[in-house]
Formats: structure tokens, C-alpha cells, sequence
């Protein structure tokens, strides 16, 4: 018995190996396929534990999540226009047949992206040759970006993957072209700016003839109205003196006569030349022969 242990431990040994060698897991974040001699025979989507016939089975592993595919240089695309354009674009996909997958690229993820690679930018460079460089830049940049994920994703499903999004990072000019584009946009916003300048202008003109227009009028309705008061003024003021006058004449001529001398003897340097007999000095005569 003790002869037969090391062979019944080098037994048990083996039993575990080739259990081991037997029992795989599956990732909830992987696809996995079973090969028998280089044939799939089975496809796991679901995680947990399984068995494979050791030694003539083998596994292959193949990640279910998005990917990012993101061209490390810029692709150049010619516009309607005849212009160039640098185009910096990503996509992201996904493997949802993996059996398909594996057929078709081996389940070799660089071979994958070389395919989308090669089917996004065609679908730019037909997008992109129907378009002029405003639109590319800035008019239908949505519109473009999903025109090429639905053809990409058509020509992808073919190999067992999906396009989820195709996006554009960035669509440039050439720097020749930009210094040109650049130019005309300057030249464009001078003249718009001369043009507003000048309507800027007009309208201050407009503005100011309007304005002095409008004081004209205000000054010479002023000056009528100002005309009209004083004019009824004057007019109620002869009616007082009228009347005063029609109630006592004599006092009236007397009053009117005083505040002549006082304004004709307000200065001491003043210098009148009149005769002394004139009416001017009628009450100053009289004052005497009062006094007596």
C-alpha cells in the first residue's frame, strides 16, 4: 500500500489538473467563445462557471463593453468646394456577435478598428464632398455625424460589431487656407463694420435734425404763447389804468406825473432840457400855492 501512495497522489494530482484544466469562468464584462480544434463549438454571453474538455477545448475572450476607436491623425476630406479639410474623429462600438466577430477578424480588435477605420472615412469622404466648408465646419456637423454612424454601422454589423456614435473632434482648414479664410472673414467684418458705422451715422445725422427741428418748434411756440400772455397782460393792464383813470382823472394824471419826476430825477447827474412852462412841471408849480 505504502509502494502505491506516491502513484495515488501523483493520481489525485493529475485529477485536479485536469479539472482545473476543465472549469473556466466567464466575466459579466466578456464574450466567450469555446473552440475544438480550431472550430467554435459553443457561445457564452452569460457570466459564471463552466466546462470545456481539456486539451482538445480552448477559450477565447472577446470584451462586450463600448470601445473607443480615435484616429490617431487627422484625415484630410475635400468639400464640395474643392477645399481641404482636417478631420479629427472617434467612434465607439461594440461586439454583439461574437461568433460573426470571430469569423471575420479573428477577434483581433486592432484588425476591427483598421475595418472601421476604413468604413467611417469613406463615409466622410462622401459626406464631407457633398458639403461646403461653412456646412462641414459649423452648419451640419449633427447631420453629418449621423449619416456616416448609419452607414458605418451597416457595413460594421457585417463583422459582428455595432456603431454606437461617430463623433468629430475637430474640423480644420489647412493652415494656407486658414490664413486665406481668415483673411476674407476680416475683410467681410470691416466692411460690415463700415457699413454700420455708416448707418450709425445717418441715423445720428437724422437724430440731430430732429432734435433741432423739435427745439425750433418749441422755442417759437414758447415765444408765441409768451407773446399772447404778455399781450393779455398789457390788455388787462390798460383796462386797470382805464379804469382807474375813468373813476378819478385828476388823481390819475397826478400819480402818472409823480412817477415821471421820479424816474426823471432818479440821478443826481441827470440833465433834462425842457421848457419851464411845459405841462411836464404843472404839478410841481402847483405844489407851491398848496403849501401857502
Amino acid at each position: 500500500m505504502r509502494r502505491n501512495l506516491p502513484f495515488i497522489i501523483a493520481f489525485l494530482i493529475g485529477l485536479v489538473v485536469i479539472a482545473a484544466m476543465a472549469m473556466f469562468t466567464v466575466d459579466q464584462r466578456n464574450f466567450a467563445i469555446v473552440r475544438q480544434l480550431g472550430e467554435i463549438r459553443e457561445v457564452i454571453s452569460q457570466p459564471g462557471l463552466y466546462f470545456k474538455w481539456p486539451l482538445i477545448q480552448d477559450v477565447r475572450y472577446f470584451d462586450k463593453r463600448i470601445l473607443t476607436y480615435d484616429a490617431p491623425e487627422p484625415a484630410s476630406f475635400f468639400t464640395s468646394e474643392k477645399k481641404t479639410v482636417q478631420v479629427d474623429a472617434f467612434v465607439k462600438w461594440r461586439v454583439i456577435d461574437p461568433k460573426q466577430y470571430y469569423i471575420s477578424v479573428q477577434g483581433d480588435e486592432s484588425v476591427a478598428q483598421t475595418r472601421l477605420s476604413q468604413t467611417v472615412n469613406a463615409g466622410l469622404r462622401d459626406e464631407f464632398s457633398k458639403r461646403t466648408v461653412h456646412e462641414v465646419v459649423s452648419g451640419e456637423r449633427e447631420k453629418i455625424m449621423e449619416a456616416v454612424r448609419t452607414k458605418a454601422d451597416a457595413d460594421a454589423r457585417a463583422i459582428g460589431i455595432e456603431i454606437i456614435d461617430v463623433r468629430l473632434k475637430r474640423v480644420d482648414l489647412p493652415d494656407k487656407v486658414s490664413e486665406s479664410v481668415y483673411s476674407r472673414m476680416e475683410s467681410e467684418r470691416k466692411r460690415v463694420a463700415n457699413e454700420l458705422r455708416s448707418k450709425g451715422g445717418a441715423e445720428a445725422e437724422k437724430i440731430r435734425a430732429d432734435a433741432d427741428r423739435q427745439r425750433e418748434i418749441i422755442i417759437a411756440e414758447a415765444y408765441r404763447d409768451a407773446q399772447r400772455v404778455k399781450g393779455e397782460g398789457d390788455a388787462k393792464a390798460t383796462a386797470i389804468y382805464g379804469s382807474a383813470f375813468g373813476q378819478n382823472a385828476e388823481f390819475y394824471a397826478f400819480y402818472r406825473s409823480l412817477e415821471a419826476y421820479k424816474q426823471s430825477f432818479r440821478s443826481k447827474n441827470d440833465v433834462m432840457v425842457v421848457d419851464p412852462s411845459s405841462d411836464f412841471f404843472r404839478y410841481l408849480k402847483g405844489a407851491g400855492k398848496g403849501g401857502k
